[in-house]
């Protein structure tokens, strides 16, 4: 009967245990797929929204973020428009994201010269790759809206953040 009761008493931690292991397990294999948000077209950038950013000596392109495009949305996705200039005065400005958790980026739009906007065909998420000369992605990323591989928590503080990194341009 001793060793029945001892049984007993052994045998209830481990069906907790074995209760307990069973529901991580469940949740685990269970869970949620991430589902990215609709993206949002955003107005197109203002000349006095625009907030520059260094890339890298590498280029004399010169990079800018619109300000008020800045979004940090529940799909953990920092969305923005980016514009590039280069020295001769051409401009390219695209409406992208950028996921931290994957270092990842996808572009949604293309500005075109009338201030419209037009739907990339192809968007798809794609891995940051480091560049020397246009890293503009990797230096987002790292600098600005994933500092430390952590989304930022708010389009204020990336906007604080790109603010205050205006005394490093050339």
């Amino acid at each position: 009967m001793k060793k029945i009761l001892m049984l007993l008493a052994l045998s209830v931690p481990c069906a907790v245990f074995a209760a307990e292991w069973g529901q991580f397990d469940y949740e685990f294999e269970n869970e949620k797929p991430w589902v990215e948000l609709q993206a949002k077209l955003p107005a197109y950038p203002r000349q006095e929204n625009l907030l520059p950013f260094f890339v890298s000596a590498a280029t004399d392109n010169r990079f800018y973020i619109d300000a008020q495009s800045i979004s940090v949305d529940n799909d953990a996705v920092v969305r923005y428009t980016l514009l590039v200039k280069s020295p001769e005065g051409a401009a390219n400005v695209t409406f992208e994201g950028i996921r931290c958790a994957t270092h990842e980026k996808r572009i949604y739009a293309f500005g075109r010269a009338d201030g419209s906007w037009s739907k990339a065909r192809f968007s798809k998420w794609e891995a940051i790759q480091y560049a020397d000369r246009n890293r503009q992605h990797h230096m987002l990323h790292d600098d600005f809206f994933c500092p430390s591989g952590l989304i930022v928590g708010s389009p204020e503080d990336a906007v604080n953040t790109l603010k205050r990194s205006a005394h490093m341009l050339p």
